[in-house]
């Protein structure tokens, strides 16, 4: 379908079936992995990646080098899957690594770049959020916004003013294979009745992004099962699926925010599963 490489930052629990799936669509992958091992288990795949961690990239001629490895495999369109690490404790690093990318996809004659972001850029408001309610000149100096959410809006402004062509998919929690929302559910100190499950299978992950690099152009969309339940009600549902103990921690009636994925329901994608507990 497409002889210009495709470039894929992070290949794994979303990017690797990512790469599979672009692989099957005629598309030319390069994965990358953060390890060797990691590596190992692209070829496993079938996939043909190489070793990269960002965090290595730190000189000049780092950046050189690495620029000088992809500029012959003709990259034409780049795609970020990889998480911020704010579970790990990480976080900070995040947005100077898109600052990186985008400036290494300048460098090698990348014309797109397809950036897979969260919906934790929101403000914590109890409100329906649309794609226009997040950006970091409306966060900066708000007491909604969380650090979390301004560190992500900062990585996704370096794509925004990248010069190059772009689509920023703001993903809401994402749960599949080996990703089970039943693992979720005892982890979480307090679930309430009255907020939604903003939530997305790994199938509609994939794809929101091929459709994105496909048929849209400078733009960023929410990408949501596009009906859902409250949090009890999913957790519950989740749990009962897995065959445990439907048991929650304290369970609360504070609400919350919903995302909005009528955007890109509008721009042209069918989500696969309509509702969240169809996903299950």
């Amino acid at each position: 379908m497409n002889g210009n490489q495709i470039l894929i930052v992070g290949a794994g629990w979303l990017g690797l079936p990512l790469a599979k799936s672009l692989s099957n669509r005629g598309y030319s992958v390069i994965p990358t992995r953060t390890s060797e091992q990691g590596v190992e288990e692209l070829s496993d795949a079938g996939l043909d990646g190489f070793c990269l961690d960002l965090n290595e990239v730190k000189e000049e001629e780092d950046i050189l080098s690495l620029a000088d490895k992809l500029v012959a495999k003709d990259v034409k369109t780049l795609i970020g899957c990889f998480p911020p690490g704010f579970r790990q404790g990480g976080g900070a690093l995040y947005a100077s690594q898109w600052n990186l990318l985008c400036q290494l996809a300048k460098m090698i004659g990348v014309e797109k770049i397809i950036m897979v972001s969260s919906t934790s850029v929101y403000p914590d408001r109890a409100e329906i959020m649309t794609e226009d309610m997040a950006r970091l000149p409306i966060a900066k100096g708000r007491d909604d916004f969380s650090a979390k959410s301004i560190i992500m809006l900062t990585a996704e402004e370096h794509v925004r003013n990248s010069t190059l062509d772009y689509v920023i998919i703001r993903c809401s929690g994402l749960f599949g294979p080996n990703r089970h929302p039943s693992r979720f559910a005892s982890k979480l100190k307090s679930i309430s009745d009255q907020a939604a499950a903003n939530m997305l299978h790994l199938d509609d992950a994939i794809g929101s992004i091929i459709f994105s690099l496909e048929n849209l152009n400078a733009t960023v969309v929410n990408a949501s099962t596009p009906n859902t339940c409250d949090k009890v009600t999913f957790y519950r549902a989740a749990l009962r699926s897995a065959g445990l103990d439907t048991s929650l921690n304290l369970v609360s009636s504070e609400p919350d925010k919903t995302i909005s994925s009528e955007k890109l329901q509008r721009l042209g994608y069918s989500f696969k599963y309509d509702h969240t507990l169809d996903a299950l």
